[in-house]
């Protein structure tokens, strides 16, 4: 076999085209890369479209309407006591705008009996007393001392229809931080056992009374 002896002339010329074909390799390889506009969805650190923040929803907050049982003027409440019915009418002289937790508060009440089974007995009222509650923004507050009238009469007055009983009690000043005040009555009554009996049965009726106060 004969053997090819090349000249340095062609080595060189060899070794110059396969350089240029590793160079041509190269770049064709990176051509091969991903494009610019794909390269966001591989790229952990790129910044994707700012998202709006999320703003946690706050309830509304709850108010609690005061009860005014006076706001029209008056009022008129229904109680029983055993086989005695009471109607009580509840006013005042004092404007309710003007019931403020200084003012000196009037309050008016009459009361009228009547029986279930009426047998010709008469009713009376022996005590009524009112003991006033007073509420502020945060709970409870001091309160006046309760008022009350004993009547000076035995058995007591008389309030079967058609006669009735009235009266006035003055709430003096309270702390200046109260919005309401609750007006809780306790109403002693005695019932006669017979029409012409000396001797009588009691009964207690209980009523309240919610007023808002002006500030």
């Amino acid at each position: 076999m004969r053997r090819r002896i090349s000249s340095p002339r062609a080595r060189v010329a060899r070794a110059v085209a396969a350089a240029a074909l590793a160079v041509a390799s190269t770049v064709a390889l990176a051509g091969c890369g991903t494009a610019p506009w794909d390269q966001t969805q591989f790229n952990t650190n790129a910044a994707g479209p700012s998202a709006s923040p999320v703003i946690p929803s706050t309830a509304p907050a709850t108010i609690t309407p005061i009860v005014n049982e006076l706001a029209t003027g008056s009022t008129q409440h229904q109680l029983q006591a055993g086989d005695i019915s009471l109607t009580v009418n509840y006013w005042s002289t004092l404007n309710m705008g003007e019931w403020t937790p200084e003012a000196n508060k009037p309050i008016s009440f009459s009361m009228v009996g009547s029986l279930g089974s009426d047998q010709g007995q008469q009713i009376y009222l022996s005590r009524v007393t009112l003991t006033p509650s007073v509420d502020g923004a945060d709970g409870a507050l001091s309160a006046p001392q309760a008022l009350s009238d004993q009547a000076p009469i035995a058995p007591g007055y008389l309030v079967k229809n058609p006669y009735s009983y009235s009266q006035t009690f003055i709430i003096p000043a309270v702390d200046p931080a109260a919005t309401s005040m609750t007006l809780s009555f306790t109403y002693e009554i005695l019932l006669q056992s017979t029409p012409t009996s000396s001797e009588y049965a009691k009964q207690t009726a209980y009523d309240q009374l919610t007023i808002a106060l002006a500030t």
